[in-house]
């Protein structure tokens, strides 16, 4: 549940986890007797009709640390990568599980990973981004940005965004890590704790920040091509007025861009210009998953979701798995995957939206969303645990 900790601006680490404990306390509500307002609902029995069987599982270090830092595992090819938050990096054969390689920085990581073309990149709670060959976990290179970083790193073929948790964008060459451009967005008092990550393709970079605001930028330059408000803040106290754009745009093969926001609204805009074809009023912090015509969203209080993607009309929902603090969506052979903070992971068929699979990875729970490949799914728990899972039939 410490995924969505609050953060205010310009404080220290500490300053930043105690208002943070305030302010979620704050938005879950307290009762008469001083329990949380919410209640995770109990899991009940289902027909299962997929299994998730275990393939291998490994420890990677102590984890994400008392302050869960979203350090999401990337595969790429047949190796699976994965990090703890004191800054160990671990390579392992994604159908096997052996390990082919192990390094241990001399710094403490903050951020997901990203594997592509041969590096794996990473942020780091001091502001800086580290570029690592695949091959042997060698250091390629290492850059620095304004502040922390907690959203994973992404490239296009030059160069490298990287959003840190001050608002800042900073594009950086791929090959030396040389900064290019910055492009710097005005941040509320209090946020969630987190970034918004940047979509990235070859002439252009969407990025959703703190204030409710979308932009894309120009790659040559980062100057910004349009701009528009996606969620406008409401309410007296700066809890009420969050407003943060914390997942990832995602953008369809014919131009349509889908944005979530907290307190906000689901949007799908037309990419080159920013017209607004549909809107939803769906609060989510997460980033979502396009499968064919849906658009697959989990709500803030943990519903799962399934919109027309050419209209926003709600096709499913599935309440079952509410207010059990659910990953991003992942999509793997049919079926979406989540996890929750009990440590379960679950499986839901993408079309019609009933839970279909269930297994347990750690009682530590699982933050992070789940990293899949066809009908594999590989899972590291808040304790350090990856699981690699195979879903039949």
């Amino acid at each position: 549940m410490t995924n969505s900790l609050l953060k205010p601006r310009f404080s220290t680490s500490l300053m930043r986890a105690t208002l943070g404990a305030v302010a979620l306390a704050l938005l879950a509500g307290c009762a008469s007797k001083g329990e949380p307002a919410y209640t995770p609902k109990e899991l009940r029995s289902f027909n299962e009709t997929s299994s998730l069987d275990s393939q291998w599982r490994r420890s990677v270090g102590d984890g994400f640390g008392r302050a869960r830092y979203p350090i999401a595992p990337a595969r790429e090819g047949n190796t699976v990568f994965a990090a703890d938050a004191n800054g160990l990096i671990t390579a392992f054969n994604a159908q096997s599980g052996e390990r082919e390689w192990q390094v241990e920085l001399d710094t403490p990581i903050s951020s997901a990973l990203n594997a592509i073309a041969g590096q794996v990149y990473l942020g780091t709670r001091n502001g800086e981004v580290i570029a690592l060959s695949q091959r042997d976990g060698s250091v390629s290179w290492r850059s620095r940005v304004s502040s922390e970083v907690l959203a994973a790193p992404q490239a296009n073929q030059q160069l490298l965004l990287v959003q840190s948790i001050d608002g800042q964008i900073t594009a950086l060459d791929r090959a030396s890590g040389e900064e290019r451009w910055v492009y710097t967005s005005s941040q509320p008092a209090l946020t969630l704790r987190g970034t918004g990550t940047p979509m990235v393709i070859d002439p252009v970079t969407f990025v959703g920040t703190a204030n409710g605001r979308l932009a894309t930028l120009d790659n040559r330059s980062g100057q910004p091509l349009w701009e528009m408000q996606i969620a406008t803040p409401r309410g007296r106290s700066d809890v009420e007025r969050l407003v943060d754009l914390s997942g990832q745009p995602v953008l369809s093969p014919d131009g349509r861009l889908f944005v979530t926001s907290y307190n906000g609204r689901v949007v799908a805009l037309e990419a080159t210009q920013g017209g607004t074809l549909w809107e939803a009023n769906i609060s989510s912090r997460h980033t979502p998953v396009l499968v064919g015509n849906l658009l697959l969203v989990v709500s803030d209080n943990s519903h799962v979701i399934a919109l027309d993607a050419n209209s926003g009309q709600e096709v499913w929902r599935n309440t079952d798995l509410e207010d059990r603090w659910l990953t991003p969506p992942a999509f793997a052979d049919g079926r979406l995957v989540v996890g929750d903070f009990e440590g379960y992971v679950h499986l839901l068929d993408a079309r019609e939206g009933n839970l279909v699979g269930r297994t347990r990875v750690h009682s530590s729970g699982i933050s992070v969303r789940p990293v899949t490949e066809g009908s594999t799914i590989h899972v590291q728990a808040n304790n350090g645990r990856l699981e690699t899972l195979e879903v039949t039939p």
